[in-house]
């Protein structure tokens, strides 16, 4: 073998034995790392901004709710004139407060003229003030309506920030997918892109020797063909590449909803510099949390106590009706109206006694049917939803302990094939040397370097579902956001 014969094949070892490094290499793009890219979706993505509505929604209709206890004003008139003579003026105008406590405080001014005034209606001539009360004593007392709607409100808001939660974790989970998918698709690329320039320098050595005489035809046919093949492979891996870059490109965006695209300065971590990180997590008390933590369970919980509210209001149904009211009146403002021959408790004494106007209003349906019914079909969706909460927790666990366990067995599966990686590179450079001194064939070291080839691939594979399967367990305990 002639000594420019000798100069490829030193090269063309040097290069094979240079092939686990190539990530080694000097490279101008920068690595985009998953914590860029996630802090990147959880920022711009517009999942993300349409979830944060949620918070806004359930403050909506917290304020609704609270609007249920403002102070309202009103007033009304009414005149009647005919043949020029005004049979009457009535007018009223009032203040009134409801309570968080159901009482309803209110106040407010009547007065009345007229020449056929109903009899009822006179007042004094400078008209009354009044200030009184409502209260129900029986069905309202502890809850009512109004209270119930801003205490299902609040909850709703809770919910709304576990919904919130749970719609990031989901996102995350697709977006990190995504992220290692893209990773793979690089690596895999990368690794057929160096195999293909090592068979094309075992190809142009194969051929020099056949040119001198030292290798038969049929030595250039197989390394010809080797190369072929690895044209298909970097063909289908380009493909694959672009495929996973334009997904992971879905998951990208700018501020006032503007696409992005992953650019060609930006490239995933080569699969040598991959460290395994061990799990943050704490199993034990993640499966002893995972009611109170999980936003999924938490909305279970947040369902049944909107339930617990709404039954407890239709139990309030039960109770017979009695509101009771109570308003103290007044010579036009004056509330005490203190004769003049009264002593210093006359106008007080007449302002409890005399002066007054109370009721009360008392009703109850005799079967109660429809109270009774209300109760029952209340009770039938918390245990509904209780069956659901206890069903659905144990699927969570079992989904994190699923997902702890493919978590260390591929933690495993990594370090085994990181060694068979070693030992085929091992393989790959004796049989180079035999080759080189004439005691091996292109064929075995074709094999060998194809052996090499399928455990990077393997180790790439593995290296990328260990990290799919750390970010399984983060979002199957509901703490990817």
């Amino acid at each position: 073998m002639n000594q420019l014969v000798k100069n490829i094949w030193q090269i063309g070892c040097l290069v094979l034995l240079s092939m686990p490094a190539y990530s080694q290499k000097i490279d101008s793009t920068k690595v985009f790392t998953e914590t860029a890219y996630l802090a990147w979706v959880r920022q711009y993505h517009p999942v993300i901004q349409q979830a944060n509505l949620l918070n806004r929604v359930g403050d909506a209709y917290q304020l609704k709710a609270r609007g249920g206890f403002d102070p309202k004003i009103a007033g009304d008139i009414q005149r009647k004139s005919f043949d020029g003579k005004t049979y009457f003026t009535v007018g009223e105008t009032g203040l009134k407060i409801p309570s968080w406590m159901g009482m309803e405080f209110k106040a407010g001014y009547n007065w009345t003229n007229g020449v056929f005034l109903n009899p009822e209606n006179n007042l004094p001539a400078a008209g009354q003030a009044y200030a009184g009360v409502k209260l129900s004593l029986g069905r309202g007392l502890m809850i009512d309506e109004r209270r119930a709607t801003l205490q299902q409100a609040k909850i709703l808001l809770q919910s709304n920030q576990a919904e919130q939660q749970e719609i990031v974790n989901d996102l995350l989970l697709n977006a990190g997918k995504a992220y290692w998918e893209w990773v793979n698709a690089y690596n895999d690329l990368k690794i057929y892109e160096e195999a293909l320039r090592l068979a094309e320098v075992r190809f142009a050595g194969v051929k020099s020797s056949f040119l001198q005489g030292d290798k038969p035809a049929i030595d250039t046919l197989e390394s010809r063909i080797q190369v072929q093949n690895r044209e298909i492979a970097v063909n289908d891996a380009s493909v694959l590449y672009e495929n996973s870059r334009r997904y992971l490109s879905n998951f990208l965006w700018y501020q006032n909803e503007l696409p992005v695209e992953v650019s060609e300065l930006l490239r995933p971590p080569f699969y040598r510099e991959l460290s395994l990180p061990e799990s943050a997590l704490d199993l034990g008390s993640i499966l002893n949390n995972l009611n109170e933590k999980h936003p999924t369970l938490r909305q279970y919980r947040f369902k049944l106590q909107d339930l617990e509210i709404n039954r407890r209001l239709k139990k309030e149904e039960l109770k017979p009706q009695v509101d009771v009211e109570f308003n103290f009146l007044a010579d036009g403002v004056d509330f005490v109206n203190r004769p003049k021959d009264a002593g210093e408790l006359g106008g007080l004494n007449s302002l409890l006694t005399e002066n007054y106007k109370a009721g009360i209003k008392v009703g109850m349906p005799l079967f109660r049917r429809k109270a009774r019914a209300d109760i029952e079909l209340a009770d039938i969706k918390l245990l509904d939803t209780n069956y659901k909460l206890h069903q659905k927790s144990q699927e969570i666990r079992n989904k994190v302990l699923n997902y702890e366990a493919q978590l260390d067995n591929s933690r495993q599966q990594v370090g085994i094939n990181r060694s068979a990686v070693k030992n085929y590179q091992d393989l790959l450079i004796a049989e180079s040397e035999k080759f080189r001194f004439g005691e091996s064939s292109i064929f075995l070291l074709n094999s060998r370097e194809q052996k090499l080839i399928e455990a990077q691939l393997k180790l790439v594979k593995l290296l990328t579902l260990y990290q799919k399967n750390r970010l399984g367990l983060i979002w199957s305990a509901g703490l990817l956001r």
